[in-house]
């Protein structure tokens, strides 16, 4: 497959720069033709978001590591999440699936309250997450990892491993997963002897396999060599239309090949949203989330 173009030497600011080119952000070819046309942007009144959050605030003691966030991912989006270490990416992403309650604010999926539901009951609502590090069972095969994401989601993920043939639609269904991604080579094979880049894969399938509205990738690319993670940018932009998709992601080059829009999140408030364009040509940006401070 494909590799993506190999980002500029250098920190982050060569990689931001390596993006934008005289011409701006350099889109996949997939994606440039989809901007041509018209994007209609829903808004407060005109539907609900996929995933929204109100003035959400999260503090620790007298840290406060989240402030009045207010985000909307549209249906169908390709947004992506970005900022500085210590920023408050991982907090908001556990703030959103459930993993941390949240001191003030509120979290809705399609427009309905999830703010007290349990990490469980989010899944069920169509909200799905893979992880900076993977949370495969790496002594089970590939297919068996798809399989239970699917059983559980169809509530007979016990059942799995009772005699063959109990429950052939949850593994027809995961072998058509790994079909879709391109993997099902390796469907008989231990997770623990794939490459990183196939793992992070066969996560993604997971994810899948629980149907969500909404997917949230947490650095997908993260521990992936170069030579595989033109994969991953692959996988990504194949993800069916009508799954909102919300990347948090250190590579810049990722970032700006997928994302339609992109927020950035700096001491645990929103600095900006905007398209790549916007964000690439924002002072603000380069200061405080590149570093480079613009000389007058």
């Amino acid at each position: 497959m494909t590799e993506p173009p190999s980002p500029g030497p250098g920190s982050a600011r060569s990689t931001l720069s390596h993006s934008v080119g005289e011409g701006g952000v350099r889109p996949s070819p997939a994606l440039a033709r989809e901007r041509e046309g018209p994007v209609a942007q829903q808004r407060e009144g005109e539907g609900a978001a996929a995933l929204e959050t109100r003035g959400l605030c999260k503090s620790f003691g007298a840290l406060a590591v989240a402030s009045e966030i207010d985000f909307r991912l549209e249906p169908g989006a390709r947004h992506a999440l970005i900022g500085p270490n210590g920023a408050g990416k991982t907090t908001f992403v556990n703030l959103v699936t459930g993993a941390l309650s949240p001191s003030r604010g509120r979290v809705l999926l399609a427009g309905e309250d999830v703010t007290g539901l349990p990490e469980a009951r989010r899944v069920k609502r169509g909200l799905a997450r893979t992880f900076q590090i993977n949370t495969l069972f790496r002594g089970l095969s590939v297919l068996e990892n798809v399989a239970l994401a699917i059983g559980e989601r169809r509530g007979v993920a016990g059942e799995l491993f009772r005699p063959a043939g109990r429950r052939s639609g949850v593994v027809e269904e995961a072998y058509a997963a790994l079909e879709r991604l391109g993997i099902a080579e390796d469907a008989a094979r231990m997770v623990r002897e794939l490459p990183y880049g196939r793992q992070r894969l066969v996560e993604i399938a997971v994810a899948l396999g629980l149907e969500p509205k909404v997917l949230l990738l947490d650095e997908p690319a993260a521990g992936v060599p170069s030579a595989e993670s033109g994969i991953i940018v692959e996988t990504i932009e194949s993800l069916p239309r009508e799954i909102a998709v919300l990347i948090i992601e250190h590579d810049m080059e990722l970032v700006f090949r997928i994302a339609r829009r992109i927020t950035v999140l700096v001491q645990g408030s929103v600095l900006i949203e905007g398209t790549p364009e916007e964000i690439a040509a924002d002072p603000r940006v380069r200061e405080v989330y590149l570093g480079e401070r613009e000389t007058a």
